[in-house]
């Protein structure tokens, strides 16, 4: 019955298992056992429950309150969208200080945030080095700090002895003992080491031969350990600190020099980012003009398209169709150019080392595309109901840099050299801390301890002489005393000649990296110099052919109204004026980038773009106790305060912001050549970069 229900509910038949069945699956299972167990991966229906558990992806779950914010980003503008009705107009401050406000992590065009997250540089690598707690600083400091460590044991022992001698005159033992130590112990940067101990003994057993049936010993220690050849020296703590292994190195120097590499990495990523947000904001700059001078040729293509229909319509150029219909070519080649110079292309834009190390300049073009990039630098929203459009204008006039000032800057300012400066730095020091390991172990070991003994642990008004441990302790009846001397040393020194060659290696390569760096910033600075000379002069010369271009137009215009002059001539003049205009603009921000681009190269482009760096506010305590560390040294030598020595107490508001930028020096002009017109006007207003 039970049989038959079971088969009912589940589908499977059952059947009584019989004696032979049931050896049968015993010989069996022996088998297996004897074989080895294999796994299996279940099949069937059974499997999928298990299998989908075994392969499903998951999720971490992960407090993320950016999601709720991005889920309501508004549709992109698009080539189909309508007009916005609305621009904000932006300066390259206003760019800058929202890029700086909203960037913890240093944005790149370049999507090395996805594809390699850690190479992205952020406003937190510094404090990370700093607080680092295996090599950071206080890491290093804290090997020196003083430790406390204690422990307490109990321990009832009772054995039976085949010696009575070994149990004090009993061959059974019946023993309580209890042992309390204690110690303080600190390292020195000059390779000592002090300590303090105090340990009690309690010993309660059967022996015969006790004077108490259970007694206390305690006693006070001290001992000193100071290293004399391998490991002395305030010069090997500092690099080394405690560390005994060659090549591994933990010292508050290296400490601090690993901090002020992560500073120089700080500074070149904080200069990287301010001159892509430059460069996005030209871009974005020039795609308002390209957008500009792609409407002006397509509506010039279109009238002129239209006065080609209605002379072909009154029959002034009758049987020549083709005329027609090579105007209206022209205007939808324009109307091309001006859908893409407002929309776009996902192409790669101007950007840092693209080229040059500042970014050579990228004539993409497209308003939205280029839209979207700047608000990705600056930390924005993608797209909102108004759209950002540069409201300042690139400088036109001339700039001359002294060659001898800016290639001494170059190589002073620039944080790569800074940093490999300290790598050199470090390599020095670690090779003159390698060159201790080859030195013998010898130590020098002073050892004093006062004992005391007694029935009891505490003090007692009994006149005995060990009727207490700590009273007999504070007698000084019994100290023990210990000196002596340490040596240890392999033969031959073979792990120590190997880290004192490693590090030779190590130095010599970090110079032959500093020359190598030194002769690319010189070859980076004399690009930079010579692109420099050569956009301005090249602006020139697109400003003299845009200027002829224009007065083509009109005379081939005018002809052509008067019969004296071909359609083809018309609009060959209309996409030559088209095509200088672009230039120069392109020009005119390539002259710009090129600015920019040489104070890269010198290292100065922070204090060009008005961004400075610096720590954070310290405690107020910090600046009282420098106050009072100044005042004393002041008075020791006899001497007065300077007055243009002030001390900040730390009730100063804190910075909020960036200083105004600062405009580049105009030198005198060297070009004194005449031309037929310079671009030193300003350029008239941008016009809305949608067309009509």
């Amino acid at each position: 019955m039970d049989r038959q229900r079971l088969k009912d509910q589940t589908g499977i038949q059952c059947f009584p298992l019989s004696w032979k069945v049931l050896g049968a699956a015993t010989l069996c299972a022996l088998a297996l056992g004897f074989n080895g167990c294999k796994s299996q991966r279940p099949t069937g229906l059974s499997a999928t429950p298990y299998v989908q558990a075994a392969t499903a992806i998951e999720y971490p779950d992960v407090d993320d309150p950016n999601i709720a914010q991005l889920s309501y980003t508004p549709r992109p503008i698009s080539i189909n969208s309508p007009a916005p009705e609305e621009f904000r107009d932006i300066t390259l401050q206003e760019t800058m200080q929202s890029a700086l406000a909203n960037s913890k992590i240093f944005r790149d065009l370049g999507g090395i945030i996805l594809r390699n997250p850690l190479a992205n540089r952020s406003t937190y690598d510094p404090a990370i080095q700093e607080t680092d707690p295996r090599f950071g600083p206080q890491a290093a400091l804290a090997a020196f700090d003083a430790t406390f460590a204690t422990s307490l044991f109990y321990e009832h022992n009772d054995r039976a002895l085949n010696n009575q001698f070994f149990g004090g005159g009993t061959r059974l033992l019946a023993q309580e003992t209890g042992v309390f130590q204690s110690q303080i112990a600190k390292r020195t940067p000059f390779g000592g080491q002090y300590a303090l101990r105090h340990n009690v003994e309690y010993d309660a057993n059967n022996a015969p031969g006790n004077m108490f049936p259970s007694a206390w010993d305690v006693n006070f220690e001290m001992e000193y350990r100071q290293k004399l050849l391998r490991g002395a020296g305030i010069d090997f703590g500092r690099i080394a600190g405690v560390s005994e292994i060659p090549g591994v190195y933990t010292g508050i120097l290296v400490a601090r020099i690993n901090t002020d590499v992560s500073i120089a990495d700080f500074e070149s990523g904080v200069r990287d980012f301010v001159s892509d947000v430059e460069n996005a904001y030209w871009d974005l700059y020039f795609a308002y003009r390209d957008l500009d001078a792609k409407i002006t040729a397509r509506n010039s293509s279109l009238e002129t398209w239209r006065r080609v229909q209605a002379l072909n319509e009154r029959g002034r150029i009758g049987g020549e169709a083709d005329k027609e219909a090579e105007a209206r070519e022209q205007y939808y080649r324009f109307q091309e150019e001006v859908e893409n110079a407002l929309t776009g292309r996902l192409i790669d834009g101007t950007r840092t080392f693209n080229g040059s190390s500042g970014g050579t300049f990228r004539s993409i073009g497209g308003v939205h595309v280029a839209e979207r990039r700047l608000r990705f630098l600056m930390g924005i929203a993608t797209s909102d109901h108004e759209l950002l459009r540069p409201s300042e204008e690139p400088t036109r006039a001339e700039i001359v840099f002294d060659w001898d000032l800016s290639l001494r800057e170059s190589l002073e300012k620039r944080s790569e050299l800074r940093r490999q400066k300290w790598m050199v730095k470090r390599r020095e020091l670690e090779l003159l801390a390698s060159r201790n390991f080859l030195l013998p172990d010898l130590d020098v070991v002073a050892l004093q301890r006062w004992r005391g003994f007694g029935n009891d642990l505490l003090l007692e008004n009994n006149p005995q002489r060990f009727s207490s441990a700590y009273d007999n302790l504070i007698g000084g009846d019994f100290q023990e005393s210990r000196f002596g001397v340490e040596m240890a040393f392999p033969f031959g020194s073979r792990q120590g000649h190997a880290a004192v060659r490693n590090a030779e290696f190590l130095l010599a390569r970090e110079k032959a990296l500093l020359k190598e760096q030194e002769q690319r910033v010189v070859h980076d600075l004399s690009n930079a110099m010579a692109d420099i000379d050569r956009a301005y002069q090249v602006m020139l010369t697109v400003y003299n052919r845009r200027e002829a271009a224009r007065e083509r137009v009109k005379a081939l215009q005018a002809a052509f109204e008067a019969d004296k002059a071909p359609l083809n001539l018309v609009l060959d003049a209309q996409r030559r004026l088209a095509a200088s205009e672009t230039n120069y603009y392109q020009c005119v921000i390539e002259y710009n980038n090129a600015v920019k681009n040489v104070h890269f190269e010198k290292g100065t482009l922070l204090e060009y773009a008005g961004v400075h760096l610096s720590e954070g506010p310290w405690p107020n305590t910090a600046y009282e106790d420098a106050l009072e560390r100044l005042e004393r040294r002041i008075n020791l030598h006899g001497q007065h305060l300077p007055e243009h020595r002030v001390i900040s107490t730390g009730t100063e508001p804190p910075f909020n912001g960036l200083p105004p930028a600062m405009e580049p020096p105009l030198p005198t002009a060297v070009n004194t050549e005449p031309v037929i017109a310079a671009p030193v006007n300003p350029a008239p207003a941008l016009p809305p970069p949608f067309p009509e």
